[in-house]
């Protein structure tokens, strides 16, 4: 019996060596008539230096604050616990600055000026809102699944590397190709419906947010859905995939590079001696057509190159022609278009599109030349490949046009196209031939047919 009582007073003693904490616990559980060995053994909690004092009494005040705000904000309604916050927030403020005005008086400033409204920005009318833009989209703010190709080809169409309408559409095809190479069906989907509602449309999406699709590429963006949805669901998707690159190849290929051959040709045997052709800034078809005049035909003429006065683009373009041998005559503006125009045979432009009604979409400025020849009783002929015809119909320039980034204030901006009406076009040459302006509804269906 005594070494069972021993035992607890020597696990006692045994927690008592350990641990300063331990010993105060022991203490508060020893009676009152327990001997104390000195002051530092005092019943009760450890003796509380100054700075914790004030930190704790500190801390109590801060736990009462939140309940009664908690408290107050369960009571009031929303509106009165916001305007509370709010007014919280604003004394809390001043007292900073009440405070340390010394010290804080740059911070205060600084925090001012970034607080300040920004300045408004240039915006377009309302009445011109329906007009879109291009805009530089980052990189950074595209969708995850934007193919690295896609993400390539929109800045370089945000930024006008690639700017006319028939580029942009075999560019848009030939990336679209390299999506499909690396596309692989989901589980439990199917390539006709996956590729073309999830994949493909992120894709347009992202294309489109970078620059507004112009005619050419709805057109082929369609003419592609339209082939993918006659795959058949069967067939594995390497073959599938297979069969809808070599489909694109075949596109491209017939719509793009062989019309532009046939359209240059076709043009350039419109060209006689002794011919004064006048021409706007510049298009890859109309500098072909006059090479392939003077080179291959042999055809001795002069040209008159009228320039963009916004963006000159004409004037590498009459370096080419007069490297080649071709009389040029440059002008870098339409402030003398009459005069330029006197000694004039024929107007060679190229189109952007053309619509159901036989107006012609193309650069800003077009529109005037084609008026000023048809007072002259000059031939206007405009080159265009049938893929850029389109079944809407446009009687004015404010329908369909954008508005150029780099030229857009608060005061004025600039339409990057025009609109021609049929009655100023003598001629539209194609690779399917050529034909008035309003034949265009005839070579729609002719195309439907093909």
């Amino acid at each position: 019996m005594s070494k069972e009582g021993e035992k607890p007073a020597a696990g006692a003693g045994v927690a008592a060596s350990s641990s300063k904490p331990q010993q105060a616990d022991q203490s508060n559980g020893q009676p009152k008539d327990a001997p104390v060995a000195g002051p530092s053994a005092a019943p009760g909690e450890k003796k509380l230096s100054g700075a914790e004092l004030k930190k704790k009494a500190k801390e109590e005040k801060a736990a009462r604050r939140m309940q009664a705000k908690a408290a107050q904000t369960a009571a009031a309604p929303p509106g009165a616990a916001a305007a509370a916050a709010a007014a919280a927030a604003a004394a809390k403020g001043k007292g900073k600055q009440d405070g340390g005005a010394g010290a804080h008086g740059s911070k205060t400033a600084s925090k001012a000026a970034s607080t300040a409204p920004p300045k408004s920005k240039a915006t377009v009318p309302e009445c011109f809102s329906h007009l879109s833009m291009a805009k530089r989209m980052k990189i950074t703010q595209a969708d995850k699944d934007v193919h690295p190709v896609i993400l390539q080809l929109g800045q370089q169409m945000s930024t006008f590397a690639i700017s006319d309408s028939i580029t942009r559409a075999e560019a848009t095809l030939l990336a679209f190709k390299k999506v499909i190479e690396s596309y692989t069906t989901p589980h439990g989907a199917t390539l006709s419906r996956h590729l073309t509602s999830v994949v493909l449309k992120n894709q347009i999406e992202y294309l489109t947010a970078c620059r507004p699709m112009c005619f050419s590429m709805g057109n082929a963006v369609r003419w592609l859905k339209l082939q993918i949805s006659k795959v058949d669901i069967d067939l594995p998707d390497a073959d599938a995939k297979k069969q809808l690159c070599s489909a694109i190849d075949a596109f491209v290929h017939e719509r793009v590079t062989l019309a532009d051959l046939v359209i240059v040709e076709t043009a350039a045997a419109l060209l006689t001696d002794d011919d004064v052709v006048v021409t706007y800034a510049h298009h890859h078809l109309v500098e072909r057509a006059l090479l392939r005049a003077r080179a291959v035909h042999g055809r001795r003429f002069r040209v008159v190159l009228v320039d963009d006065p916004f963006e000159r683009v004409g004037l590498a373009h009459a370096e080419r022609l007069s490297a080649a041998g071709v009389p040029v005559a440059y002008s870098h503006d339409l402030g003398a278009l009459r005069a330029n125009l006197q000694g004039a045979t024929c107007v060679l432009v190229a189109a952007e599109a053309m619509f159901s009604n036989g107006a012609v979409y193309a650069r800003a400025g077009t529109s005037d030349i084609a008026a000023v020849a048809r007072d002259l009783n000059l031939r206007v002929v405009a080159l265009c490949e049938s893929i850029n015809f389109t079944e809407r119909v446009s009687a004015d320039a404010l329908t369909y046009n954008e508005i150029d980034p780099e030229r857009n204030s608060g005061e004025a901006f600039r339409l990057l196209f025009d609109t021609t009406t049929d009655k100023f076009i003598s001629m539209v040459v194609t690779e399917l031939g050529n034909s008035s302006a309003k034949s265009v509804p005839a070579i729609l269906r002719k195309l439907e047919e093909l």
